[in-house]
């Protein structure tokens, strides 16, 4: 079983440092090459590019809990949501793509 992901090509996870503007500001996101093709794939769902994504999310994070912690992380996060949500039988891509309520 291990093999499934011990021979995994390592381009998959090379890192790559992309800079955007996140709110104006000029930034720098290093995240592992199979998450940005999944956010790019997120953009494409959502009809936007992977900068505007990006932003979006942002925003929309600092609007429900007040600042963004390690917002690498929450990108990491939301691809691994976005890949069950897709894989559930149940879901269309708009459910795909709506965002999860948070729960208490």
């Amino acid at each position: 079983m291990c093999q499934i992901y011990a021979s995994t090509e390592p381009t998959r996870y090379a890192s790559e440092t992309r800079s955007l503007r996140i709110q104006g500001c000029v930034t720098s996101i290093r995240l592992e090459k199979e998450f940005w093709s999944i956010l790019q794939e997120m953009a494409e769902v959502a009809e936007c590019t992977t900068p505007e994504l990006l932003n979006t999310l942002h925003t929309e994070v600092h609007q429900n809990f007040g600042e963004v912690r390690n917002f690498t992380s929450f990108l990491r996060t939301s691809c691994t949501i976005y890949l069950t949500r897709k894989q559930s039988p149940h879901s269309s891509a708009e459910e795909t793509a709506r965002p999860i309520q948070a729960t208490a």
